[in-house]
Order: C-alpha cells, then structure tokens, then sequence
C-alpha cells in the first residue's frame, strides 16, 4: 500500500522514525513534509496530505503534530476527506473499520513513537467493513455533498424551450 506522511516541526524526528517503521511493514512512503525540525505551520501539510490522498496519489495517510488534533482538523477540510485522531489500539482499529478514515493522526507531544507504530500497524491491517457503518458513512458523504453545492449551480444544466 502507498502511505503519505505528513508532520509540523514538533513531530519531525517522529515522522521520520515511522517512516522506516512503515516501509520495513512492505509499504511505499510518500513523505509530504515537513524535512526539517525549522517552523512550520501544519495546515499546508496536512491539505498536502489530504490533497494526495483525495488525488489517489496514495491510499491512505498519517499525519503528526503536536496534539494530533489540528492535523485531523485541517485534514478534514479536504471534500471527500475523513481523518481520525488516534491514540489507543480501538481507535486505531475503528478509524478504519467503523469511519472508513483515509488518514490517521497523531500527537506527538500525547503519545510516543513507539505507540504510533503500534497504532499504524493496527490502522494498516485493517480494511472498511461496510454494513451498518456503511450507511453512515454513506449519511457523511450525503451531507458534505449538499454543503459543497454552489447555491444556483444545480439551475446551470442545459434548457429545454
């Protein structure tokens, strides 16, 4: 599987430590940045991330920062996008299981790099399940498409006078 990887300063050496991590689990790295442990605002990564995932330059993604929680939120912003905020086995588990998540996030200031291996492994040996989940996801989707129309757009079809 081709994974995208994306940190801020504060999770640089992290980012860097999972990515061989995930290559030695067989998988092909793409590495969105950042390359440095310099400042960095971590939206620009995270819509990079994002971005590729949507672009199908990769299938899934994971993001660091501090907390894990602005990289999920910006993430987020991106139509078609569910990242998930993770920090534990079950949620890891269910990111990809129940929420069809194409990227994870985590914080490097909350947890260490070793857990994050822990928690890519789960979140990479796992595959969406449909079912019940299914529809809701399905209720997401419905509901980010009608927040995504541009009011009038659906009156721009070809007439028929």
């Amino acid at each position: 599987m081709k994974i995208g990887i994306g940190a801020d300063n504060n999770a640089f050496e992290a980012k860097e430590t999972l990515k061989e991590y995930i290559t030695s689990l067989g998988h092909e790295v793409n590495d969105y940045g950042c390359y440095s442990a310099d400042d960095v605002d971590y939206p620009g990564i995270a819509f990079k991330v994002a971005q590729g995932v949507s672009e199908k330059e990769v299938e899934r993604g994971i993001l660091i920062c501090g907390t894990g929680i602005g990289m999920a939120i910006a993430a987020n912003k991106i139509p078609g996008i569910r990242a998930a905020q993770v920090h534990d086995p079950y949620s890891a588990e269910r990111a990809q299981l129940s929420n069809n998540a194409q990227i994870i996030t985590f914080g490097a200031k909350i947890i260490g790099v070793d857990v994050m291996k822990c928690l890519t492994k789960i979140y990479l040996e796992n595959a969406f399940q449909g079912g019940n989940s299914g529809r809701k996801i399905d209720q997401i989707t419905d509901k980010e498409k009608e927040f995504s129309r541009i009011p009038g757009e659906e009156d721009q079809g070809a007439s028929c006078s």
